[in-house]
């Protein structure tokens, strides 16, 4: 049987994967459009303009802190969102190369 020669870091395909399943839902694609026309915005405004369930808004706001595209910051008892622009730029890269 032939080896194969690739090779790939366990950690970062795991975290490309995480990424990737983020960006890949149209929920959190309407998420990232509504929070970049606004810069920084708490989570009740993501809720209450897009008509989406607070626990439904949170939970993808979740994943999105996770993957690293939203950075989240407390402020009393708010929750303020804005976007992490090097990560998707960087997932956008990879996107395009492999694309490509």
């Amino acid at each position: 049987m032939k080896q194969t020669k690739v090779r790939f870091n366990n950690e970062k395909l795991h975290y490309s994967t995480n990424l990737m399943k983020a960006l890949a839902h149209p929920l959190r694609l309407k998420i990232l459009e509504y929070i970049d026309s606004q810069g920084i915005i708490n989570v009740n405004k993501i809720y209450n303009t897009l008509k989406i369930e607070q626990s439904v808004t949170s939970q993808h706001l979740r994943l999105l802190r996770l993957a690293g595209v939203v950075n989240a910051k407390k402020d009393g008892k708010f929750v303020h969102y804005d976007i992490n622009y090097h990560i998707l730029e960087k997932a956008q890269r990879a996107v395009n190369n492999f694309l490509a």
